[in-house]
């Protein structure tokens, strides 16, 4: 290997699409993205370099998808991570924050878990911080906080977990996209 793929993200073997298809499953067309969506490459390379995490609109609810990714984040990864919730005072017993302006660093990631209509207020607050990256979570899609974000340099990622993204990346991810904390080689043998 080269030291240029030294750091390339693994390749599988190339099959026909419909082979990885879910039975009667039509593949997901939305016809209203034009923006083009961050490749795997890309994405390893945002989660290599960034050592900060800055997670908008953390939950101390434990029933909600920003808690779990925090949880996930907080011990299962290397990053720093940084809570965003001007109605919260603490999570997972680190401070919250009530913006980004407010965190004592500059976040590498900001990962987004806001409503549809604030994403653009949130891609220009972490351009004004000075962020790396735009991470707008599952099912989050904003092509306007997408360019505001690009258009000042920052990378953007849409429509990706950074939990999924990471375990992915890591060997950590079991097929129900649960960390398992096991890496193995051999089949789980199930019980009759």
């Amino acid at each position: 290997m080269t030291d240029a793929n030294a750091c390339a993200v693994p390749q599988p073997a190339p099959t026909e699409g419909a082979a990885c298809a879910l039975p009667g499953a039509a593949p997901a067309v939305h016809a209203e993205r034009t923006w083009p969506a961050a490749g795997p490459q890309e994405r390893f390379e945002i989660l290599r370099r960034a050592k900060t995490i800055a997670i908008v609109g953390a939950s101390d609810n434990p029933a909600r998808a920003s808690y779990f990714v925090a949880t996930y984040l907080s011990g299962s990864s290397p990053y720093d991570v940084y809570y965003v919730n001007p109605r919260a005072s603490e999570i997972l017993g680190k401070p919250a924050y009530a913006s980004l302006a407010d965190l004592p660093v500059v976040p590498d990631i900001v990962d987004v878990f806001r409503k549809h209509d604030d994403l653009p207020g949130v891609a220009q607050e972490a351009v004004d911080t000075g962020a790396s990256t735009l991470w707008l979570q599952l099912g989050s899609w904003h092509e306007g906080a997408a360019k505001i974000a690009a258009d000042a340099g920052l990378s953007v990622v849409m429509d990706r977990c950074v939990k999924i993204e990471h375990a992915r990346f890591h060997g950590g991810l079991h097929l129900a996209g649960f960390d398992t904390g096991v890496l193995s080689s051999k089949r789980q043998l199930l019980s009759r």
